[in-house]
Parts: C-alpha cells; structure tokens; sequence
C-alpha cells in the first residue's frame, strides 16, 4: 500500500481520485487549504471507502509550513497534484491571485519534495488555446493562451518538462482534463461550488433543482452546429481512475520518458445546448435557460484525441454522458 500525496485532495476532482486510490490499494494523505473545498468531504471520502484518510490543512504558498510537513511525512511514495483556482472566467478578472497560487504553489511543492517521486499534475485541454484542428492531440504545440488559468497550466507544464529527472525531481505525467461532471455513485462526494457556480453543470443542476433561475448559455454565435461552445465532458470517476492509471505506470517504472502528457477525455464533443436537452431528457427535468454575451476566455470547441491514453496508459473512459447527468442530479437532489 502505496501512501500517495494528494494536494486539494477534498475538492471536486481530488475527492473521487482519493476514492479511487484507496480502492485500489493505495493509502492517500491529503494537504488542502479548504479555500474552495469543505473540511466535511473527509468524512465522505472514509464512508464510502471504510478508510481513515490523513488530512493536513495547509496552503501550499506557505513554503515553511509545507516544508515542516514533507520532513515528518518522510515516506510518500508519489504526489497527485490538484491544488490550484480553475475558473477560467475569473482568472480574466483576477490574473496575479491566479499567477501566484497556481505557479507558487508548484514551485513550493517541486522544491520541498524530500525524494525523487512520481509526480501527476492536474493540467488541462486549456494549454492547447484555440485550436482549429480537431480532435486535439498531445503533440500539437501550445497555442496562445486565452485566460491567465490556461496560461498557468502552460507554465507548470514547462516548469515539469524542464525539471522532470533533474535536482532530485522524480518522473512526471500531466494529464491533461477535458471536461469533468457527474458524482459518485454514492451521491456523497460531487462538485461543490461556493456561492455562484463557475461551472455549467453545477449551474445547471441548480437551476433544475430551482435554486437558480434561469442558466445563461454565453454565446449562440460561436462556428459550430448550433452556435454554442463544444466540449468533451467527462464523468469524473473515469477522470480519478486515470490517474491510478497513470501513477500506476510511475510506480512500476514503465515509463520511457522523465516527462509524459496524456489527454483524458471521451474523444467526443457536445455542445451546451446538446447537453442541457440531454440532461432534461435523462432526468425528465427542464432546464430554463437563455442565451446571454460570449463569456471572456472560452475557447470555441475542444474535444480529445484519447488514442495515446488508450494504448500507453490502457484508461478509457467507461462511464456514458447519460450517466454523469444522472449522477450529478442525484448529487444535486440531496444537496440542503
């Protein structure tokens, strides 16, 4: 059993990835600064797995403090690195918050690092920018970024590529995400967004539980079948069990290279409109939505060439479209 640092392991992604690891035979300690996440999550992340989980409240910007902790916690075997702010859309507001916390953070993490690890670093489809060539594949160079969020995953990929293998860095995958949705089968853990939601489909589940009143698809004018942005959304169990894959391939050293990137996605594209009448036709729900201003920093459509995630790693996604809506009104329904 394998005890595997997991950084903002209570947030959305992090929380069903520390699922997966115990589920498959790995013990996960989690740092997390609780700035977008619950302390509570703990408990359900122990329900579900009849396991006790480690949990340091740090922030990783706080260089001593994380230094104290890597010293006492001198066996980790592999580090899965979540912890950084994701709102696109806020990151065109607030650039430096996003510059400091993201790229700090790294840094602070890669330099306290007592042993040459395996290192997974959560990046994103955002490094590939606006892309007009479709299905986006790992070799594609970056394109200019459009939001200070996407330009921070450029950069700590840069930041690993460079690093990986040298001044006791051990060897490094980015996975990089398409789109995530849905919850736990259990409805106990699933996205938890503070105040209004960044993400559609938070947004939308709020809107069809009422809480919400009314979605705002940003933009009908975009060059695709029905003018609204394309994604390739991801239920986000398949995302957790990408990275046992992928840590796996680390810990047994199969690796060839210090530094490796793989798309994690489906491959397949839906736009918003699609996935709000697919929601209200899996669910029987309806969905008040309009139409409102293109939203600064989205990108017109991105969906991923899986090939090499398929053939390197053995991960595919699993999970259907149908199901991830599902799960996530289920999350929703019980929500206070």
């Amino acid at each position: 059993m394998a005890k595997i640092l997991v950084t903002g392991g209570l947030g959305y992604i992090g929380s069903h990835t520390c699922v997966a690891l115990f589920e498959s035979g790995h013990e996960p300690v989690v740092i997390d600064n609780l700035s977008n996440s619950e302390a509570h999550v703990k408990n359900q992340i122990e329900a579900i797995t009849n396991s006790s989980i480690s949990l340091e409240v740090l922030d990783l910007c706080d260089f001593d403090a994380l230094n104290r902790f890597l010293e006492k916690e001198n066996d980790i075997a592999g580090v899965i690195h979540f912890a950084a702010l994701k709102a696109v859309g806020e990151s065109v507001e607030k650039p430096l918050l996003y510059y400091q916390n993201n790229i700090q953070g790294l840094i602070n993490l890669l330099t306290a690092q007592k042993n040459a690890i395996p290192f997974i670093f959560s990046s994103s489809c955002t490094v590939y920018g606006d892309s007009d060539i479709l299905p986006l594949k790992e070799d594609f160079p970056f394109q200019k970024a459009v939001s200070p969020y996407g330009s921070t995953k450029q950069m700590g990929e840069e930041i690993l590529k460079f690093s990986a293998g040298k001044n006791h860095q051990g060897p490094v995958i980015a996975l990089r995400y398409f789109n995530p949705i849905g919850a736990h089968p259990s409805s106990k853990i699933g996205e938890l967004p503070r105040g209004i939601p960044q993400n559609l489909i938070p947004y939308l589940t709020q809107t069809a539980a009422g809480k919400r009143t009314i979605l705002s698809v940003f933009g009908d004018t975009y060059p695709t079948h029905d003018g609204t942005c394309i994604r390739d959304y991801i239920h986000v169990m398949d995302l957790a069990d990408a990275h046992v894959f992928a840590l796996n391939r680390l810990l047994e050293g199969k690796n060839k290279n210090n530094f490796e990137v793989y798309n994690i996605g489906t491959g397949k594209g839906c736009s918003v409109l699609e996935l709000i009448h697919k929601f209200e036709k899996t669910t029987g729900v309806a969905v008040p939505h309009k139409i409102a201003p293109p939203r600064a920093g989205d990108v017109t459509a991105a969906f991923a060439d899986t090939e090499l995630a398929e053939t390197v790693l053995g991960w595919r996604a699993k999970r259907s479209l149908e199901e991830a809506l599902l799960s996530a009104w289920n999350w929703e329904k019980q929500l206070p």
